[in-house]
């Protein structure tokens, strides 16, 4: 039997994928392969709101290769192993990828590629997650990007558009398929049921993300740049577990909103995610380590425990950290401003070190990419690249009133302050008995007091941050 194995890792679709085109192009029967290692991703293995959403990613390409005339084939185990057990079976004379950029998935891939190089095979992988290779953009001096702008100027300056790949009509399948498991063998899915309200969320899979790159183009592009720090607005594209799990590209993205009034802002959004990729691509450590060195030495609060449980659980007192920390735990996602206020309450108010908080993320966003997960939660912290300054510290009180003036978002979320006036949506320890009493909520009994007092917490980060310095 002659045939080509595709192997997928995060590039779930048929659409703008250059692995999959490869393999095809050969004109040799293609063996689609799912491998399930986690542990080749050491500590930073999807966490359960991520396994959720790839578990019913892949679901829906079985199908979709059924569909096509070719069946996915499930293997657990090391991935080399797998590789070479699927080569004996099946006389395979190639193997074809799609790149991941993470640092144990590069130092994987490397070293399986060059095993499988001195076997006689040819093995080629291909950029099918980001519109440019990390290490292909350098400084005028030669070294990687730190600031975001001029990272930005240099990739666009180079960027050369190109049309996203068809997806095949049909699959040539080889006469005897090799045995596969089955994808509830892989266990992705959480034994207790509490992915209800991912579920009722989101539609993962490939055709799912074309409808909403769909939707928002025509639905929330053009008023995009007004509308994408509200976060009780449809105004942000929500595409990032799609892009992260590859059932979109980027390139299927950019060829859909460019020329469409409202792309420059959210282009530019995309950029971000190359930064991301290109700092984690070069800082191997990023996810735990600060870009800062001198952050490593910061004072952080020893007794934040209790409060990081709050902060986690949505009773910090704070409106709209708990309305994002609730719409975080139901729906696997959260509005990135909220992103922002959240972290700002964690890393400065309560003291707690950026990486509890990128931990909790890490296991509860559908789209927790490690390299996006830790650029945010570096910035937030005022360690990482092109990060905000550490003595920036986002009042929660104003940010909500800024943000959700009329507590829509909020009352959403935490529907126990839905009877609460506008005026103290934000701050409800702000009411007097009598007005707690009439619109039915006990601040303490009902909802909880805040956890810290912003003033005092502000100043207490602030003398952390000189110590630090003075050090």
């Amino acid at each position: 039997m002659s045939c080509v194995i595709w192997w997928l890792r995060r590039d779930l679709r048929l659409h703008d994928n250059p692995a999959l085109a490869a393999a095809v192009a050969t004109g040799e029967p293609v063996v689609p392969v799912y491998i399930h290692a986690p542990d080749e991703a050491g500590v930073w293995a999807p966490g359960a709101a991520a396994r959720w959403w790839q578990h019913r990613s892949l679901e829906a390409l079985e199908q979709a290769l059924a569909n096509a005339g070719s069946p996915l084939v499930f293997r657990q185990g090391g991935s080399l192993a797998v590789l070479r057990r699927l080569i004996e079976e099946t006389g395979a004379s190639a193997i074809y990828w799609n790149r991941q950029y993470e640092p144990a998935a590069v130092a994987r891939d490397r070293d399986i590629k060059r095993q499988l190089n001195e076997q006689g095979l040819t093995v080629q992988s291909f950029n099918a997650a980001l519109l440019c290779e990390p290490r292909d953009l350098e400084t005028g001096s030669g070294g990687s990007y730190r600031v975001f702008t001029p990272f930005w100027r240099k990739l666009i300056s180079r960027l050369a558009l190109r049309a996203p790949l068809p997806a095949p009509r049909q699959l040539k399948a080889p006469a005897r398929p090799p045995m596969s498991g089955s994808l509830g063998e892989l266990r992705l899915l959480p034994e207790v049921g509490w992915a209800g309200g991912l579920a009722a969320s989101w539609t993962p899979g490939e055709v799912g993300g074309l409808a909403r790159l769909e939707q928002f183009r025509e639905s929330g592009l053009a008023a995009y740049e007004r509308q994408r720090d509200w976060p009780a607005c449809d105004g942000v594209s929500a595409l990032s577990p799609w892009l992260h799990h590859g059932e979109i590209s980027p390139w299927q993205v950019l060829a859909a909103v460019r020329e469409r009034a409202g792309a420059e802002a959210f282009v530019r959004q995309l950029g971000w995610r190359e930064f991301a990729h290109h700092v984690l691509f070069h800082f191997p450590d990023f996810p735990d380590k600060p870009l800062n060195p001198d952050f490593e030495h910061f004072p952080w609060r020893q007794d934040h425990q209790d409060l990081l449980a709050c902060w986690q659980r949505g009773q910090t007192g704070f409106p709209i950290v708990d309305a994002g920390m609730r719409q975080l735990w139901h729906s696997g996602w959260m509005h990135n401003r909220v992103r922002m206020i959240v972290a700002s309450l964690l890393v400065k108010n309560i003291r707690a070190p950026w990486q509890a908080g990128a931990r909790w993320f890490w296991d509860t966003l559908v789209d927790a990419d490690l390299a996006n997960n830790s650029l945010g939660w570096q910035w937030a912290g005022g360690c990482g690249a092109d990060a905000a300054p550490y003595f920036r510290i986002f009042n929660p009180v104003r940010q909500g009133q800024r943000f959700d003036p009329d507590g829509a978002y909020v009352k959403h979320w935490l529907p126990e302050l839905r009877e609460v006036p506008q005026r103290f949506i934000h701050c409800p320890w702000g009411m007097s008995d009598a007005e707690q009493t009439h619109c039915g909520v006990r601040i303490g009994r009902d909802y909880p007091e805040p956890v810290v007092d912003l003033k005092h917490s502000r100043e207490q980060a602030l003398e952390a941050f000189r110590q630090m310095r003075n050090k």
